[in-house]
């Protein structure tokens, strides 16, 4: 009698200690953001943190929480190396105890990441990786992206330069942003003439070499003629324009980009193509509150990547409140298949098959602004998500 009431009081003791952690554990919900909050990446990885925090305070109403439960949010540094961010993954799902995760800011760094969501079962909402192969042939159930995918990066720009009597060569990175985004505009371009794909490393400085290569391509070409350019991070390869160009009725196009990249925009006026973002061009109510409150406290507009940290959290919040707070991974794929919500770009979809956010774009052109440090993005045409055919290209 005596040994069986002491096991009694252990159990209890034991439920008792236990409860606070359990109680605490059911009070929160988890999320570990990933990114490069230093490494080449880092102006991204920054914006994007900075976004996705604001995005939260702002979907919750300043609470912090959803169904009564406390958001926590666990900052890890990938520094753009795919081991890394593999390994800090795995650690976030099973030593932080993670719900979810969001992240990261490299393509590289995401392709590593996303068989630990799998193997953890756990959902990995990708933000702002862009590679296609992401929500691809690497793809799995547990992934989700509201970035934009290297498709609709092209398709977009392919609205802007896909005409009859353009020749086009391309200048990319020799990873898988630089090359998934090259062959999904391949596949966009139907008009124009692509001659020359050049890739370079990531670190590269001196672009003299690859630069020639394409004028060797273009300069004998008859119309007109575009070096088609996909760079993200360090480097600056609008460079290439120093080795006169024009000479050989050479153009130069490209993507949106953050704000400082676009300073060399200034020497393109009149320049086309299409962007992610830019805080000046969608008008909806979220894209407001996010500016207002970004001025409020940097005393400057927001980024290319504060608005795809803002999305994400939009993300988040919708499926938590739709899901009463249950983030269990099959909860929240049931949840989040085929669910729109609202960002600053306006109103977003997972589509069902591949979880791909479905999103317009922007069709633009360069303008110098005495006012700007930067070469304005001036709104040609708002490319809507369903006038683009974005392949769906997991197999699934």
């Amino acid at each position: 009698m005596y040994r069986r009431t002491l096991i009694a009081l252990a159990a209890l003791a034991s439920a008792v200690f236990a409860s606070p952690s359990a109680l605490s554990q059911s009070g929160e919900i988890r999320i570990a953001h990933v990114y490069s909050k230093t490494g080449p990446l880092e102006a991204y990885g920054k914006q994007t943190a900075v976004g996705f925090m604001m995005g939260l305070d702002y979907a919750t109403g300043g609470t912090m929480a959803v169904a009564g439960k406390k958001l926590v949010v666990i900052e890890k540094d990938d520094q753009g190396k795919p081991d890394l961010g593999k390994s800090l993954l795995a650690a976030a799902y099973s030593d932080d105890k993670a719900d979810l995760a969001v992240g990261p800011s490299s393509s590289g760094v995401a392709l590593a990441m996303l068989p630990v969501a799998e193997e953890y079962k756990k959902i990995l909402l990708v933000e702002p990786a862009v590679a296609d192969s992401i929500t691809g042939d690497k793809w799995n159930r547990y992934i989700f992206r509201t970035g934009r995918n290297s498709s609709q990066d092209a398709i977009s720009n392919a609205v802007a330069l896909d005409k009859s009597g353009v020749t086009i060569a391309t200048l990319a990175q020799d990873y898988a942003f630089g090359r998934d985004g090259v062959k999904a505009f391949k596949d966009s371009i139907k008009k124009a003439k692509l001659v020359h794909e050049e890739y370079l490393p990531t670190s590269t400085t001196d672009f003299t070499a690859g630069a020639q290569r394409l004028i060797d391509k273009l300069k004998d070409q008859p119309g007109r003629k575009i070096i088609f350019i996909l760079w993200a991070g360090a480097g600056n390869p609008f460079k290439i324009a120093d080795l006169d160009l024009k000479r050989y009725g050479i153009e130069i196009a490209t993507g949106g980009n953050i704000l400082p990249a676009m300073a060399s925009f200034k020497s393109f006026p009149g320049m086309e193509g299409a962007s992610y973002y830019y805080f000046g061009i969608p008008k909806n109510p979220v894209n407001e509150a996010m500016v207002s409150r970004h001025y409020n406290q940097f005393k400057a507009p927001p980024d290319f990547f504060t608005a795809g940290g803002f999305s994400a959290a939009m993300a988040v919040v919708t499926a938590l409140k739709n899901s009463k707070g249950d983030a269990s991974a099959n909860t929240l794929i049931k949840t989040m298949e085929g669910m729109s919500f609202e960002t600053p770009k306006g109103r977003m979809t997972f589509r069902k098959e591949d979880h791909q956010a479905m999103q317009n774009m922007y069709h633009f052109k360069i303008k110098v602004d005495p006012a700007f440090a930067w070469g304005v993005p001036e709104l040609v045409r708002e490319i809507k998500a369903d006038e683009m055919q974005v392949p769906i290209r997991n197999k699934r």
